[in-house]
């Protein structure tokens, strides 16, 4: 039997790269899939592009307004039943040196990336609870264990989306709701095309260069990889995993 069969999941951010290669991933091991995401348009595209049938649907919300999100869980119990699995996948980046930050950047990507997760968790819990436990898993980043200069903002919000999970994970153990959080480095995916560009402009391909002459494997990583990471943290295959920070970087945070 597939690892998933029978499970209801949610996933935020499921318009970006990560996202939709997941919850293909999610759907191969037999689980129902439920798309959040901030545009209509894109959600429906990336539902037509997955093996769909009636096991995905989509549920337009902003991870940081609460009573879109509550709303999308509702959704998903409506159409699945109930939740089992929680990806909480949404997030944004930025690339600013300290003393040239701007206020209302910064609090944004601590809204997203921090507050976003939070909520997404705080929706799930009692609806996890009642399926007698299941896995929560919050998009990190390998910026959340190390520092990365020139993304203080950035930085700073996946520290705490890791702290999130620590505390969420002694909170919840009881209950039978793992929850993990997945550190992914470089990966090859329109974000990381947009953090280049940020960067540097003139020539993103020499950000790449640096950052892969950082990285142990040579090479970005890819959505796939991710979301295998995801599958398997999401899967009973994790059963004794729970406050765990998961890399997912080729190395990268080793050195």
């Amino acid at each position: 039997m597939a690892r998933l069969e029978g499970k209801a999941a949610i996933i935020t951010g499921a318009t970006g790269g990560i996202g939709e290669t997941t919850a293909r991933l999610l759907l191969d091991e037999g689980a129902t899939v439920m798309l959040v995401g901030r545009s209509s348009e894109k959600l429906t595209a990336v539902r037509d592009r997955l093996p769909s049938g009636k096991r995905v649907e989509v549920s337009v919300a902003d991870a940081t307004d609460e009573a879109a999100m509550e709303a999308a869980v509702a959704a998903t119990i409506k159409a699945f039943g109930g939740v089992d699995v929680l990806f909480a996948n949404a997030g944004m980046t930025g690339v600013a040196p300290i003393e040239a930050s701007t206020q209302p950047n910064f609090e944004q990507i601590l809204l997203t990336n921090v507050v976003g997760v939070w909520l997404a968790m705080k929706h799930c819990v009692e609806p996890v609870k009642r399926r007698g436990g299941g896995s929560i898993i919050a998009t990190a980043s390998i910026a959340g264990v190390v520092g990365i200069p020139g993304m203080a903002a950035y930085t700073a919000s996946k520290h705490a989306v890791c702290g999130l999970v620590k505390t969420a994970a002694l909170e919840l153990g009881a209950s039978r709701i793992r929850v993990n959080a997945i550190a992914p480095g470089p990966i090859d995916n329109q974000m990381m095309r947009d953090f280049e560009s940020q960067a540097s402009p003139e020539d993103p391909g020499s950000v790449r260069k640096a950052f892969e002459a950082g990285i142990a494997m040579k090479r970005y990583g890819t959505n796939e990889e991710v979301g295998k990471l995801v599958t398997f943290l999401a899967s009973d295959d994790a059963s004794y995993c729970t406050g765990g920070i998961f890399s997912v970087d080729g190395g990268f945070a080793a050195g």
